[in-house]
């Protein structure tokens, strides 16, 4: 995958955005209760640029799920307790249970990105986070966990105008510190850590998906696309049935004769 961030495109949304982000938000529900019927549970880790639209994203993937079913866990710099741990422990706190999905908005690629560029971890203690990291996805796939991995990208120019865009907007300067233009300032070491990121930690158990996001709607249609894509293998989507002792109680309690709907799944 080296070069693969200078050679993405960066497509427009197509027509027709809202139909299908609405298309793909209800696939995306009925995904859920198929994974919480069937007791199987779903990591979908969301990493890229400051900027790059992580937050956006992760909104309108979850806005029609079942909150009961589902966690979004933001990740900043570990607390002061958390340095005594393993630099892992903290994020099995958020391990999903048996029917959940746990969404991540940054995860622990940080030990292999802002720890390597920033330093705040050693040479030896990063390239270390590699090994550590292959081991504990393929631990969590081998437990029957399925991971979703996106990567969003936007360019230099991109990056410049929607920070410029979050100090200009009150609403939106709490996005904004010190830290994103600190980033900005290594943009070239960033890029080699994403791109080694990409390179040794693209597992056929956990491939990364790259999504262009110089435009936001179409990062959103391509990341949703491929999280449907990724949770409809292997999962059995025909709807739940319903239990004959259920639709007498039903019917004899409401004095009414039950119809099914079309069974066949919705385009």
């Amino acid at each position: 995958m080296t070069g693969l961030l200078a050679r993405l495109e960066h497509p427009k949304a197509p027509e027709g955005y809202e139909a299908e982000l609405a298309d793909l938000q209800r696939r995306l529900a009925e995904l859920q209760i198929a994974w919480h019927r069937e007791d199987r549970a779903a990591l979908i880790l969301v990493e890229g640029w400051d900027a790059a639209g992580k937050g956006g994203l992760i909104k309108r993937m979850t806005a029609e799920l079942d909150p009961r079913f589902v966690e979004v866990v933001p990740i900043a710099a570990p607390r002061p307790a958390e340095r005594d741990e393993h630099w892992l422990q903290r994020f099995w706190r958020w391990m999903p249970e048996k029917g959940d999905w746990t969404v991540f908005d940054r995860t622990w690629y940080g030990r292999v990105l802002v720890e390597r560029v920033e330093g705040f971890a050693g040479a030896d203690e990063w390239a270390r986070g590699y090994g550590e990291i292959e081991a504990t996805e393929r631990m969590l796939a081998d437990a029957g966990i399925r991971i979703v991995k996106l990567f969003l990208h936007v360019t230099a120019g991109e990056q410049d105008r929607r920070l410029l865009d979050r100090l200009e907007t009150p609403w939106k300067r709490w996005k904004v510190g010190p830290e994103d233009f600190r980033n900005r300032a290594r943009r070239v070491d960033y890029v080699a850590a994403y791109e080694a990121m990409l390179e040794r930690t693209s597992f056929p158990f956990a491939p990364w998906h790259v999504v262009a996001a110089d435009h936001k709607k179409w990062a959103r249609l391509d990341a949703m696309r491929h999280v449907v894509g990724r949770l409809s293998e292997g999962v059995d989507l025909a709807p739940p049935p319903l239990d004959p002792a259920l639709k007498a109680l039903a019917e004899r309690e409401l004095a009414c004769e039950l119809r099914e709907a079309d069974p066949r799944p919705r385009q």
